[in-house]
């Protein structure tokens, strides 16, 4: 019996593990291409994993070889855009790793060419996928603590990579930042309206380029979401899901990015007239997920192919999580407030597809 989707997995190196183990417990998948610029790392696959799927070193020859219809795009984010444009123009739907494009001009191309194929391009924001966000994100929905006004999200981390990370530009906020921008906006369900960055390179930074950042941004809701971040923190480090805290009307919701979320809010039945009020807390539940991270974005993605629908993470979507990291960036060149609305509708060069 033929597979219902039929997958070219390009690019075959680490991050490839994560996507080609959970493919093999479908059913409905079956992977028929391989693609990279090394043979060897594409029978290194093969190998590991019993696979006997025939390799190539572009997208579309394994497209046309092999009547793929679905392709996992593994790649190095300065291959997205021409995997993307190229899969989705012969037909193919596009799962694919974060960030959906390098420039702004390169994300609004992919999203017109899901548009125009008809087919779907979801990218991978694993982090949405663990019960503890999910649980804070509820409390909100649930107007726990009320409307919104404010959220904050501190990452400080000193991760010693090495490699290409070490002479990124901006490595914090090309690298790193979509992770916990992509989380503001699932948590709080609003989308940037503005942002106001600066960056820099502290002392004792082993990058060569910026690797702290802080960022103001205004979301659609009226709340105001601020970022401060480093990823040369050596001591008290925080999760690599950041440290939260949101303000609203009737309380403040609390998640360290470790434990479980909870919020302290007034004490409806406390005494009135006091100068500082007292609270009660409450604690955020457990999520129940079939499949979390990695492995629950996935199955998010294929669930959206079998309903007809989009995926959570479709690239039209994460376009605007997109535009929060470019925006900073802009921002911070510039040295003053940019508005994203604006910002997204810039055009460019884009590369050949």
């Amino acid at each position: 019996m033929t597979a219902k989707y039929r997958v070219a997995v390009a690019g075959c190196g680490a991050m490839a593990n994560e996507w080609v183990r959970y493919a093999l417990k479908r059913d409905d998948v079956e992977i028929v291409a391989l693609v990279d610029l090394r043979r060897e790392s594409a029978e290194a696959m093969n190998a590991r994993y019993g696979l006997s799927a025939p390799f190539f070193h572009s997208i579309e020859d394994a497209i046309s070889a092999t009547g793929a219809d679905l392709v996992f795009d593994v790649t190095v984010p300065e291959s997205h855009y021409g995997i993307a444009t190229a899969a989705l123009n012969r037909g193919c739907h596009v799962f694919s790793e974060k960030p959906l494009a390098e420039t702004m001009p390169q994300c609004n191309g992919i999203v017109a060419a899901a548009e125009r194929s008809g087919k779907t391009h979801a990218v991978m924001q694993n982090r949405r996928y663990d019960p503890r966000i999910r649980s804070l994100r509820r409390m909100l929905t649930d107007d726990v603590i009320g409307r919104t006004g404010y959220i904050g999200a501190s990452f400080f981390l000193g991760p010693h990579f090495g490699g290409f990370r070490d002479i990124m530009k901006s490595p914090l906020l090309l690298d790193m930042a979509i992770h916990t921008f992509d989380q503001a906006r699932f948590i709080s369900g609003a989308d940037p309206v503005s942002v106001y960055c600066q960056e820099w390179n502290p002392p004792g930074s082993w990058y060569a380029g910026n690797a702290s950042a802080i960022c103001i941004f205004e979301m659609s809701d009226g709340s105001v979401f601020a970022y401060q971040g480093s990823w040369c923190a050596e001591g008290a480090p925080t999760s690599w899901e950041a440290s939260w805290r949101i303000q609203g009307e009737r309380g403040t919701a609390i998640w360290d990015g470790i434990g479980m979320p909870y919020a302290e809010i007034v004490d409806a039945d406390g005494p009135e007239g006091k100068f500082v009020r007292e609270h009660q807390r409450v604690d955020g539940g457990e999520i129940s997920m079939n499949e979390t991270f990695h492995a629950g974005c996935l199955e998010e993605m294929f669930a959206s192919l079998a309903e007809g629908r989009a995926a959570e993470t479709d690239c039209r979507d994460n376009r605007l999580s997109m535009a929060m990291v470019l925006g900073a960036l802009e921002s911070a060149r510039r040295g003053c407030k940019i508005d994203i609305g604006e910002y997204m509708q810039q055009e460019g060069v884009l590369q050949p597809s």
